[in-house]
């Protein structure tokens, strides 16, 4: 088949700047000598440059241990260590989002910051089931914005998904629990819902967010099946906090990163999986409908490491 060569190749083609970037860090820290404590600490020094967490780039540099090299290595050896290295971080996480709710419909909470990507993230993801032969419907619950609730028709429209919305300032989660009755109605197999994503006002997202929940679970005792945050690679570090936050206020299920094509710190999705341990669902490396793929561990680590081999099919 050729679409996973194509999406390989998009793949590497959005990780290139934090390739790029891991190998501007580690330029110059090669040679034919084996590798001696102060060049290790400055082969360290660049893995945590490059957003892949202190604790991964110590491990890395113990897999380059003079005794294991007694001739040296070269960038490409080190490249193929962290690719080896990333992908044995990633590979416990990898974990597509799968339609398994009986009764139907399969109901995705998606939350993240208003710009995170989350409004087109969902029209991605919705197009992404589509392709599965399911029967998908949104629900435009970011009620506080106007543009958001827009904008998810659009993509709808897009995607060849009906959406449900209401009016601006309309109650969130009375619309989650139409939405529901009517993805019910129409026998879909996914409903995936919009949530607003202002975190400046923490509390009010929590009673809002809570309450969609109590609403969506009192109407069916599973849902919502997943609570999926959307993050935005450029924000780098940032995406952790943002981790921890909508862990609390929403009790996260899952992730999804998007905009890693835009971005040299695609490292911090590696940092998120080694210290919180969620599912990663997806990555998105461009605007286009089919921009946004299933997450797979061995790709992701040979693209961000910019080795040679890794999961090419």
């Amino acid at each position: 088949m050729s679409e996973p060569t194509g999406w390989l190749a998009k793949l590497r083609s959005g990780l290139a700047r934090s390739s790029d970037r891991l190998g501007a860090n580690l330029t110059g820290l090669f040679g034919t000598a084996t590798l001696d404590q102060d060049r290790l600490d400055a082969i360290e020094e660049a893995l945590i440059a490059s957003d892949l967490g202190p604790a991964l780039a110590g491990r890395i540099v113990a897999q380059l241990a003079p005794e294991k090299y007694p001739r040296g290595i070269d960038e490409a050896g080190v490249r193929a260590v962290v690719a080896a290295e990333v992908a044995k971080v990633l590979a416990p996480v990898a974990r597509p989002l799968h339609v398994t709710a009986f009764p139907r419909p399969q109901v995705i909470l998606v939350v993240g910051v208003n710009g995170s990507g989350k409004t087109t993230t969902i029209a991605k993801l919705a197009h992404l089931f589509a392709e599965q032969d399911y029967q998908v419907m949104l629900a435009a619950g970011d009620t506080f914005r106007a543009a958001a609730i827009e904008q998810l028709k659009i993509w709808g429209g897009r995607a060849g998904v009906p959406v449900i919305a209401g009016e601006q300032g309309a109650d969130a989660a009375g619309l989650a629990f139409t939405a529901l009755a009517a993805a019910r109605e129409a026998g879909s197999d996914v409903l995936i819902i919009d949530t607003a994503g202002r975190l400046q006002n923490k509390a009010g997202l929590m009673d809002e967010l809570a309450k969609i929940k109590r609403v969506l679970a009192k109407a069916m005792p599973a849902a919502p099946h997943d609570v999926v945050l959307v993050l935005d690679a450029t924000t780098g570090q940032n995406a952790l906090q943002q981790i921890e936050v909508f862990r609390e206020v929403a009790g996260v299920t899952g992730l999804v990163m998007t905009k890693l094509d835009g971005t040299a710190r695609g490292g911090v999705l590696v940092a998120a999986a080694e210290r919180f341990g969620l599912p990663i669902h997806a990555v998105g490396v461009g605007e286009g409908m089919g921009d946004l793929r299933p997450f797979d561990p061995a790709d992701f680590a040979a693209a961000l490491a910019g080795a040679e081999t890794g999961g090419v099919r």
